[in-house]
């Protein structure tokens, strides 16, 4: 289900006029769940049947470093990924026996082979190729369906092209990638999934029912047209609150102190302010066009954040404050709710990030079995 479509304007007494413009940006059933009757009940078969095999590596394997899970408590802007594998590792999900398996997960990181001397960024694609044709050598399990119901897991963006030279990867498995954009040839929606790009911070904020006086924030490098639309537009105005380069006061505080903050297209789609808003109880401005946003099968994303057309940039006050106090309330309190499915935890908590992604993992998992 893609989110971000261009939105048509009408003609209305010979002017331009947006159609019900707060009712365009605020869902009238303001219910943080699609179906939450359903995705609790599902949620249950999940936990209790779903099983996932793991493609087996020693410490002794010259990749261990890129094939295991880290020794340490993952940190930083990509965290997501080791995350997941770590937690996974050690999850109930985990079986020993193939024949069992829903799905089988290729444990490589694509971020540690980044930064593995022996292959980098250049050597990635070769790497990925010769995994794939030694485990379709070893085993049988990935021929049996063409990789279809096998699956990964990348959050640097240098994820989209890892698969270039395992065209059998990009089309049959499971991606579950930060980058998850329609316009990126590698990731096929519906199929893939988008995982949320999260800064792992421990605790809560101990102020996020302070009054918010900020309309709107952003602060980001200047590497996309869409952010210099942005600046273009906004950079010298006294609501919303445009910076690039230093920022001179603290980022926690700006964002605990806006109503709304902005997420928008840089290099790349994926970045980690979505969660870095939830986080501080801010809702999410999200200003780029046709991505999966993380969970969308679950969570109704119109109940607590804002998604515009990147051709609304200079429409965004209008947007904003053409949003009720009461709707406005109504977004701020799902956020509140949203937070804990955008926070990793090492032992994992009912409905946070790795759950929620192990639920999308669910609904993607293939109905076919196969015998050994």
């Amino acid at each position: 289900m893609a989110v971000f479509l261009e939105k048509p304007m009408v003609k209305r007494n010979s002017k331009i006029a947006w159609p019900h413009l707060v009712g365009s940006y605020v869902n009238d059933e303001k219910k943080l769940f699609h179906d939450r009757d359903a995705f609790l009940d599902n949620y249950k078969e999940m936990n209790r049947s779903l099983k996932i095999y793991v493609y087996p590596h020693g410490r002794d394997d010259p990749f261990a470093n890129v094939l295991l899970p880290v020794d340490f408590e993952p940190e930083g802007n990509y965290a997501s990924e080791s995350y997941f594998k770590k937690v996974l590792t050690k999850s109930h999900f985990i079986t020993k026996d193939p024949s069992e398996a829903n799905l089988f997960f290729l444990p490589f990181s694509i971020a540690r082979l980044r930064h593995d001397p022996r292959v980098g960024i250049d050597g990635i694609q070769d790497f990925i190729r010769d995994y794939i044709f030694n485990i379709s050598h070893q085993y049988s399990y990935w021929n049996r369906t063409g990789g279809a119901d096998h699956f990964y897991v990348a959050c640097h963006s240098i994820g989209r092209s890892a698969m270039d030279k395992a065209v059998e990867v990009k089309l049959n498995a499971i991606q579950v990638v930060c980058s998850s954009s329609y316009y990126l040839s590698s990731y096929v929606a519906h199929k893939d999934a988008s995982l949320p790009q999260i800064w792992p911070r421990q605790g809560d904020p101990t102020n996020l029912a302070r009054e918010r006086t900020k309309l709107a924030f952003f602060a980001g490098s200047m590497n996309s047209p869409v952010r210099e639309k942005l600046l273009q537009v906004w950079r010298n105005d006294a609501e919303i609150s445009v910076h690039f380069g230093h920022l001179k006061t603290s980022y926690a505080e700006e964002l605990l102190a806006s109503k709304f903050c902005l997420h928008v297209k840089g290099f790349e789609v994926n970045t980690a302010r979505i969660g870095d808003a939830l986080y501080y109880g801010c809702v999410p401005l999200i200003i780029a066009n046709h991505y999966d946003l993380p969970f969308q099968d679950i969570l109704n994303w119109q109940s607590f954040s804002v998604v515009v057309a990147t051709l609304d940039i200079p429409l965004l006050k209008k947007i904003l404050k053409g949003i009720s106090i009461e709707d406005y309330l109504v977004l701020q309190r799902n956020v509140l709710k949203a937070r804990e499915h955008f926070q990793w935890h090492l032992s994992p908590v009912d409905h946070d990030a790795f759950y929620m992604v192990m639920y999308e993992l669910w609904l993607r998992r293939s109905s076919l079995r196969f015998s050994a």
